[in-house]
């Protein structure tokens, strides 16, 4: 190595220096940011996009749109999400593909959303709720349909006994009661 090669080279360590002390400087002088957290929880500025849990998206009346159809489940990269289902008979005779248990694992969940984008229905979204720190792994797993599943047709109501047959029948055997008392006296 020269002496002409050793002094550049030198000279390159020592600009280095100064360019990272630069950034250091400046950084030093600009204004900070502290968030905090805990008692600003009301002014918060959550951006709309945020993804942070998995939930249904319920009507006023509390009905999901969920189909049962599986595409969600199929799509999660990370088997994420688990649908149990179940065929029910309609009263029409057809047959029908019923919602029985939506579970959602939200530690390994990746957020991509893909579950949300297939979803033919538009029955599941992603809330900006970002609090979400537990300290069992066990609290994670959550079931999305928990509200009640209503069934499609009520339940046929049992058919009433007409009231005047019921009421003719109580005092005809109310007189034979009385009639059979005279009967053991005499004999």
């Amino acid at each position: 190595m020269s002496i002409k090669e050793y002094f550049v080279s030198i000279f390159k360590g020592f600009f280095s220096l100064i360019k990272g002390m630069a950034v250091t400087g400046k950084e030093l002088v600009t204004p900070k940011v502290t968030e905090q957290y805990p008692e600003n929880r009301a002014t918060l500025n959550i951006p709309e996009r945020f993804r942070a849990t998995l939930e249904f998206i319920y009507d006023e009346n509390g009905v999901h749109k969920c189909i049962a159809c599986g595409s969600c489940e199929r799509n999660c990269p990370n088997q994420t999400i688990s649908i149990t289902k179940r065929m029910v008979d309609l009263p029409d005779g057809k047959k029908k593909m019923k919602l029985d248990k939506y579970m959602y694992d939200l530690g390994s969940c990746t957020f991509c959303g893909l579950c949300v984008q297939v979803c033919p229905t538009n029955a599941i979204k992603f809330s900006n709720d970002f609090e979400q720190a537990v300290f069992t792994r066990e609290k994670l797993v959550k079931q999305l349909n928990y509200l009640p599943e209503k069934d499609d047709a009520p339940a046929p109501a049992p058919a009433a006994k007409p009231a005047a047959p019921a009421a003719e029948a109580k005092p005809a055997a109310a007189e034979t009661k009385v009639e059979e008392p005279k009967e053991n006296k005499e004999q």
